[in-house]
């Protein structure tokens, strides 16, 4: 399908006071430049026994803007170029027309043709040239395309100034405001899960709040330099993978996604309790989607950030425990130990037993001293009396040097079998 460009003037506010009076030699236009939209058509339909008849089929039939077969559909098969401004989304590309015409009968010198856009924040100077053009004759004309990625959102000021000699010498200026405003294509909002390990799961909800369909070309989730990220986003079908949203990828108008994401620390920053702790930056998403015929966007959020989970002075974790053990034999667990504080403790490893849960060993072991941000791994081996899914739990940190005690329970969950009777149901 051919995509051709239509231009649509954009809305002028007044020049300025000075220069309101004067007659000029040069004219200005601006004009947006946009795709076409589908060619939309009101279809009038009526009973086979209404006085009509077929006629109004008929007719709908033979107007060639029509879709064969479906000419009751208001989108037709034709393009039309834009009639006017439209809306501008955020993560849009802004394109104008600039036209410069020699209205007068004489010729003109140095004509300098200068566009800024102004935002709230800035001024930025988007023409592509800044040198001065020598002379232009009458019923000439001087163009120029100007792109803008839209960043911002609110209005925006295109200030279109023209500067120029005449032939008597007199040296003229002249300008032209043009107001539009950016509006905010998504609504994108962010839930932080933490796992009991250092994972982190990030659910982003992306909803289209715009009036017209979009295809999400990618979602894509950048993480900072301390995690490796996966995403969750397609099953596994066979030998490939499918989107979980299915084949068609588009987002309609005030339609919501959830994209699910799942960040574990690098090796080298895991070992560092600080990671851990305070406030943790995540990563930025990266969203690109097409309109209507083709024209795309891109926004990238700010650093996400979570609040991390606070383990206090001591953090107690598992890195090694069975999903599955049997009833009244022993079965080992590997627990890491590290200090979250910043200063040096000296530990002493006290376990309880449960109505369930019966540690085996010698309770009230020295670990030793551990320095800040260091960790410690310890075997240990107990067994359940009980059936079913059971929680580990009972066990006691000591600190001998400021005499602080740290209590551990439900560390962890296991399901407890009969190897003769097999699972509790």
């Amino acid at each position: 399908m051919m995509q051709v460009k239509g231009q649509s003037e954009l809305p002028s506010d007044k020049m300025d006071v000075n220069q309101a009076k004067q007659e000029h030699l040069l004219a200005l236009k601006v004009m947006r430049l946009t795709k076409p939209t589908l060619f939309t058509n009101m279809p009038v339909t009526c009973e086979d026994r209404d006085l009509p008849g077929d006629l109004f089929g008929q007719l709908m039939r033979e107007d060639p803007s029509t879709i064969k077969g479906a000419e009751t559909l208001m989108l037709g098969e034709m393009l039309t170029l834009p009639q006017n401004f439209g809306n501008i989304f955020l993560g849009e590309t802004f394109s104008s027309y600039i036209s410069v015409h020699n209205d007068s009968n004489q010729v003109v010198k140095d004509i300098l043709v200068k566009a800024d856009l102004q935002t709230s924040s800035q001024r930025l100077n988007l023409s592509a040239s800044n040198s001065a053009v020598a002379e232009l004759r009458p019923e000439c004309c001087i163009d120029d395309v100007i792109h803008h990625e839209v960043k911002e959102i609110g209005t925006h000021i295109l200030v279109c100034a023209v500067s120029y000699t005449t032939q008597s010498g007199d040296k003229l200026y002249f300008r032209k405001f043009f107001k539009f405003q950016v509006l905010k294509p998504l609504d994108v909002k962010t839930k932080f899960y933490n796992a009991e390990t250092d994972e982190v799961f990030l659910e982003a909800q992306i909803q289209n709040i715009t009036t017209s369909p979009m295809f999400m070309e990618k979602v894509s989730l950048e993480p900072s330099m301390m995690y490796n990220v996966t995403e969750l986003n397609t099953v596994t079908l066979g030998e490939g993978s499918e989107s979980t949203f299915g084949k068609m990828a588009y987002l309609q108008p005030m339609d919501t996604r959830q994209y699910l994401y799942c960040l574990k620390p690098k090796p080298e920053f895991a070992e560092k309790a600080g990671v851990i702790k305070g406030v943790t930056v995540i990563g930025k998403l990266d969203i690109v989607w097409k309109t209507n015929l083709g024209e795309r966007g891109r926004l990238q959020t700010s650093q996400l950030q979570r609040m991390a989970p606070g383990y206090g002075d001591v953090r107690l974790s598992l890195e090694l425990i069975p999903d599955t053990v049997s009833l009244e034999e022993p079965f080992d667990i590997i627990c890491k130990i590290t200090n979250c504080s910043e200063r040096t403790m000296d530990l002493v490893l006290e376990m309880c037993n449960t109505r369930s849960v019966h540690w085996c060993g010698v309770s009230g072991r020295q670990l030793g001293k551990l320095s800040p941000s260091a960790s410690l791994s310890i075997p240990l081996k107990l067994l359940s009396s009980v059936q079913g899914l059971q929680s580990i739990s009972g066990l006691r940190l000591t600190d001998t040097f400021l005499k602080r005690t740290y209590e551990y329970d439900d560390i962890a969950q296991v399901c407890v079998v009969c190897p003769y009777l097999g699972p509790e149901s």
